[in-house]
């Protein structure tokens, strides 16, 4: 059977952080789906196309040949529903501290409710990648701040151009 992992999130933009989840991900995921969740409610930066080609970027860039194991989907129902259209075993889902944990071990036993035959795994962020996050980023690059230490330069390049077209 092939471990498929669903590791969903913004992604708005994908961030050095995400990256990180990412390859630790592939180290016990056959697959791993990056699943980009759309809401009605939310205005991101970037549309789905462009979160979708960071990504996909990205991974091509970072990931070497591990890149075929990646797929990119939107989402826009509950994820636990998405991960058995997938086929997914289990949800990638990220910490960077104590509050994360709070958090994700609330929506792990809710969606282990839901989807008891779904497994939540945890993935600490490195030490370098525990103060990132989308929203930060998002606000040093509207204020023409240097991101390039929290994101691939190729996010970089487009945060710039989105902030200074």
């Amino acid at each position: 059977m092939e471990h498929i992992a669903i590791y969903a999130g913004s992604f708005d933009p994908i961030t050095n952080g995400h990256i990180d989840v990412l390859r630790a991900g592939l180290n016990i995921a056959e697959k791993i789906v990056v699943a980009i969740g759309l809401h009605a409610g939310k205005a991101p930066l970037f549309t789905f196309e462009e979160r979708a080609w960071l990504i996909k970027s990205v991974a091509r860039e970072l990931l070497g040949q591990q890149v075929a194991r990646v797929e990119v989907i939107a989402f826009d129902n509950l994820l636990v529903e998405k991960a058995r259209e997938i086929g997914a075993s289990f949800l990638i889902r990220s910490l960077r501290d104590g509050t994360d944990l709070d958090y994700e071990m609330q929506l792990a036993g809710m969606n282990s409710t839901m989807a008891p035959d779904i497994q939540t795994v945890f993935l600490p962020a490195s030490v370098s990648a525990r103060a990132i996050t989308a929203t930060l980023v998002r606000q040093i690059a509207s204020m023409g701040g240097n991101v390039s230490p929290f994101v691939p330069e190729v996010v970089m390049r487009t945060l710039s151009k989105k902030f200074n077209p």
